[in-house]
């Protein structure tokens, strides 16, 4: 063969000095070594083993009094040995401390849906609402009157999880909630609000894990355009859609209760336009079992 020409001359490379010579562990690097330097790196390959064996010993004395501590504070303890992630409620949102909330609503579109929940969730969950009046509102009403002691008459559980609610009659155009308690962060609409409320509340009734998650924004959404209606035949229209969404279903989005069931009801709550007549079969015997819950 053509002989090869060497493309880069031999230099007189110096090694760096600046850093901890390193000893060769294994002999065979090298290719042919006496038997006095494999005895050499056998021995250094022990140091390093038993060096291994002192560190562990140590992290396992670390963990066992890691573990002895948190014992001794009532923490829960986890085994370092497990893998498997927890399942993650609400979606994996960070929980956060319930501050107290202030609503702020018009009587004349009072929000029953606190009724609703307050009702709904009284045996997991309760939402205790104080109502105050605003100086722009001297009269509430016959109805807002009445929808204050069906309030009132929901008993408070104080070993359940509670939420504080002050409800304001206010003249506002929306209804608003305030869930910050340093910086005024509004909440518009009633819709929003039970969204709200459905990521606090029970477990049962977060639905960012459920197979039917879009199914229940959908239906929410709807509710939110129910309100908005300004005429009978969009009001029609938004019915119409509902009963689509119902079908042959026991609730919105399954065989059990969900806030979908709360937003509609509300919503037709707080439409007297719409009657009995109005509403197909199927809605007619969704509406009398979810009454059954809510008590509204």
């Amino acid at each position: 063969m053509y002989e090869l020409k060497t493309l880069l001359p031999e230099y007189d490379i110096q090694l760096p000095t600046c850093m901890y010579p390193m000893k060769v562990l294994n002999s065979s690097a090298k290719g042919a070594a006496s038997k006095a330097g494999a005895s050499n790196s056998s021995n250094d390959v022990a140091t390093v083993s038993a060096r291994q064996a002192k560190v562990l010993k140590q992290l396992q004395e670390l963990k066992q009094q890691m573990a002895n501590i948190r014992t001794t504070l009532g923490l829960c303890q986890k085994g370092a040995e497990s893998t498997v992630q927890p399942i993650l409620q609400n979606a994996g949102l960070r929980e956060e401390p319930l501050h107290d909330i202030v609503i702020n609503g018009h009587p004349m579109f009072i929000p029953y849906a606190l009724l609703a929940l307050k009702n709904a969730w009284k045996d997991r969950f309760t939402i205790d609402v104080k109502t105050f009046k605003h100086s722009t509102i001297p009269d509430i009403g016959g109805e807002a009157t009445e929808f204050e002691k069906k309030l009132a008459q929901v008993k408070i559980d104080p070993s359940k999880p509670k939420v504080n609610v002050s409800l304001i009659w206010k003249n506002c155009e929306h209804t608003e909630m305030i869930s910050s308690p340093t910086m005024y962060v509004p909440i518009y609409g009633e819709v929003n609000i039970i969204r709200y409320l459905g990521r606090v509340g029970p477990i049962a009734y977060r639905y960012e894990n459920s197979p039917n998650c879009n199914e229940i924004d959908a239906v929410l959404d709807i509710c939110y355009q129910l309100l908005r209606c300004n005429t009978s035949r969009s009001r029609a229209s938004m019915l119409r859609a509902l009963d689509l969404r119902l079908g042959k279903q026991k609730y919105f989005g399954g065989d059990e209760i969900s806030i979908a069931d709360i937003g509609v009801h509300s919503s037709l709550k707080r439409l007297p336009v719409i009657k009995s007549a109005d509403l197909t079969s199927a809605l007619t015997g969704w509406r009398k079992r979810v009454q059954l819950i809510t008590q509204l």
